[in-house]
């Protein structure tokens, strides 16, 4: 089957589908995305346009009604973890929302204990949406989201939640008020090369993990993200897709500190007409 026929059912089953799902696989042994990315938004990109490529390779026009769920995801490329293994590695996630809303976190957490075949993931830190402009987080910002893990946590399917950017003030706001203590605060070194004594302080009285990270605010622009799709799907309108969530995942071993796998879920919407 030729390119252009591929292109041309890859069109139809896009143009009818409602929601786009990625699983980029494991990139740790990936060998379409050879080159070191210059940053996460550039990594996952290039895993976007990689699968769809993939798919784009093998896909069929379908017989029956067109599906509302577009999967993409290679089938020979699996992260499963298995019941003997499970004990040996740590899985832990990091959640960019993209558009408010608390549904998707209780979405995103189930494909990813699904695509990785465990019950509980070990920890999840998140990123809520929040203005590009200035600081812009507040505590009621954060609640609805983290009202959502906890829940999660309660009915173990995370262990412990974490989350990213905030400063002593607002880290503090949130332990004082939580119900499920953060264990974890990512901070940017990109903003701050030095961890604020402040910070470093409280989060040594009460047991918080300060991690270091290089993420971007806006990890991925729907501009961006519509240019990944276009790119791999020639001639093809793009103009309603919204990203919602993407999720990281790294599946380290415990006993020796190495990634086993990573890679990304994403999950994109058609915006209602």
């Amino acid at each position: 089957m030729d390119t252009n026929t591929n292109n041309a059912e890859a069109k139809l089953l896009l143009n009818h589908a409602k929601t786009l799902r990625f699983h980029t696989g494991n990139l740790v042994n990936r060998s379409r995305i050879k080159k070191v990315p210059c940053s996460p938004s550039e990594e996952l990109r290039d895993c976007i346009q990689a699968t769809l490529t993939d798919w784009l390779s093998t896909t069929k026009q379908p017989t029956t009604d067109f599906p509302d769920t577009l999967d993409f995801s290679t089938p020979e490329v699996t992260d499963a973890i298995t019941p003997e293994e499970r004990e040996e590695v740590k899985v832990s996630v990091k959640l960019f929302l993209c558009e408010p809303g608390q549904s998707a976190i209780e979405d995103a957490v189930e494909m990813a204990r699904q695509t990785l075949a465990v019950s509980q993931l070990d920890s999840v830190i998140i990123a809520p949406p929040g203005p590009l402009e200035g600081d812009g987080q507040t505590l009621a910002h954060l609640q609805p989201a983290w009202e959502k893990l906890e829940a999660l946590v309660r009915s173990q399917k995370i262990a412990a939640i974490g989350t990213s950017d905030l400063d002593k003030d607002l880290l503090e706001q949130l332990y004082n008020w939580a119900q499920v203590k953060p264990s974890s605060n990512q901070v940017n070194l990109a903003s701050c090369c030095v961890m604020p004594p402040d910070l470093t302080a409280f989060a040594k009285e009460f047991d918080i993990q300060l991690l270091t990270h290089n993420d971007p605010k806006e990890l991925m622009s729907i501009a961006t993200f519509q240019e990944a799709v276009q790119e791999a799907v020639q001639d093809l309108n793009v103009a309603d897709w919204r990203l919602e969530w993407v999720l990281r995942y790294s599946v380290i071993v415990k006993s020796r500190g190495i990634i086993k796998s990573k890679g990304y879920l994403v999950n994109a919407n058609r915006a209602s007409p």
